[in-house]
C-alpha cells in the first residue's frame, strides 16, 4: 500500500488509481489568517494533504498559505494534494459548476479533489453527480468524491458516477464504529477519509489509548492517528498550533500491534456520533 512518490515517502492509499497521502491537515473552523498561517506551517513539518470546503470561508487563506510554501520552496505543487468540497446548496447543475470554478480560483489552483459536502435528496443525485463530473471534465478539480454518505447513498451515487469517487470524508474515530461503510468504500474502489479523527480531543485522555500510547512513548494523539493510518484510512487532525501540527506528523516510526489495533477498535460505541447534520431523508449505517 505504501508508495513514495510524489509525497515524500510518506504512507498513501490507492483509490481507483488515485494515490492520496494517509495523513493530511484539516482546517475546519480556522479564521484566514490562521489557515493561512497553519497550512504554510503544515507544509513545512512535512503534511502533503490539505482539506478545506467552500463553507469553510477559508479556501483562498488556503491558497495562500500554499502559494507561500511553494514561494519558499517548501515544496513544489505536485507534491501537494489538495482537497476541497462543494456546499449543499449549490448542488443544482448550475451552481454547482459555478462554486467549483469560485473554489479553484480562491486556491489559486485546481483542487486534486472535489467532494459533495453532505448527501441531500433535492435536486436528484442523477443531476448533482452529472454536474460534478462536468466539473472535473471542464478542469475544475482532478478528481471527485463525496462526503458524509452513508453506504446505501455511497452505491447509489458510485453508480451514477462515470469517474470515479475516489474517497467518501466522513465522522470517523475510536468512539465510532465505521465498519460498514469502509468496507462499502473497498468494494467501490474508493476510499474513507475520516473528519474528526481526534474526537474532538476526547481521546486525550482515553485511559486504554494512554496504556498503549505509554508503552510506544507516544501521545494518545499519535496512537489515535497511527490506527488510522494503519487501516489505509485518511486522517485530517485540524490545530492552531503548530507544536500540536508537528506532533501529530510524528507517527511514521512506530507500529501498532494487532491486538493494541483491536483494543482501539473495541472503544467503539452506540453514542459515539460527535457530529450530525445528516438529511433525515437518509439513515446512517448501523454497525454493530
Amino acid at each position: 500500500m505504501p508508495y513514495s512518490h510524489p509525497f515524500s515517502g510518506q504512507p498513501t492509499v490507492n483509490a481507483s488509481g488515485v494515490e492520496i497521502p494517509l495523513l493530511g491537515f484539516g482546517t475546519w473552523m480556522l479564521e484566514p489568517e490562521e489557515a493561512r498561517r497553519m497550512v504554510h506551517e503544515a507544509l513545512r513539518i512535512g503534511y502533503r494533504h490539505i482539506d478545506t470546503a467552500w463553507i469553510y470561508k477559508n479556501e483562498k487563506a488556503v491558497g495562500d498559505g500554499i502559494a507561500d510554501a511553494v514561494a519558499e520552496g517548501i515544496v513544489a505543487r505536485e507534491e501537494i494534494f489538495v482537497t476541497t468540497k462543494i456546499w449543499v446548496e449549490h448542488f443544482h447543475r448550475d451552481a454547482l459548476l459555478r462554486q467549483a470554478e469560485e473554489s479553484a480560483i480562491s486556491l489559486g489552483l485546481t483542487p486534486d479533489l472535489l467532494l459533495l459536502h453532505w448527501p441531500k435528496p433535492h435536486p436528484s443525485f442523477a443531476e448533482t453527480i452529472g454536474a460534478l463530473n462536468e466539473a472535473q471534465a471542464q478542469g475544475f478539480t482532478k478528481h471527485i468524491g463525496l462526503s458524509n454518505f452513508p453506504s446505501a447513498q455511497f452505491r447509489e451515487a458510485a453508480a451514477l458516477s462515470s469517474a470515479p469517487l475516489v474517497t467518501n470524508q466522513v465522522e470517523y474515530h475510536p468512539y465510532l464504529s465505521q465498519k460498514t461503510l469502509i468496507e462499502t468504500a473497498r468494494e467501490l474502489g474508493s476510499s474513507i477519509t475520516a473528519w474528526s479523527p481526534l474526537a474532538q480531543g476526547k481521546i486525550a485522555d482515553d485511559a486504554v489509548i494512554g496504556e498503549i500510547a505509554k508503552v510506544h512513548g507516544k501521545s494518545n494523539g499519535q496512537v489515535t492517528l497511527r490506527w488510522f493510518i494503519q487501516q489505509g484510512v485518511i486522517a485530517i487532525p485540524r490545530t492552531t498550533k503548530v507544536e500540536r501540527a508537528r506532533e501529530s506528523f510524528d507517527i511514521f516510526d512506530f507500529e501498532l500491534s494487532a491486538e493494541e489495533m483491536a483494543r482501539i477498535h473495541a472503544l467503539a460505541r452506540p453514542d459515539g456520533r460527535l457530529g450530525d447534520w445528516l438529511d433525515e431523508a437518509f439513515h446512517w449505517d448501523q454497525d454493530a
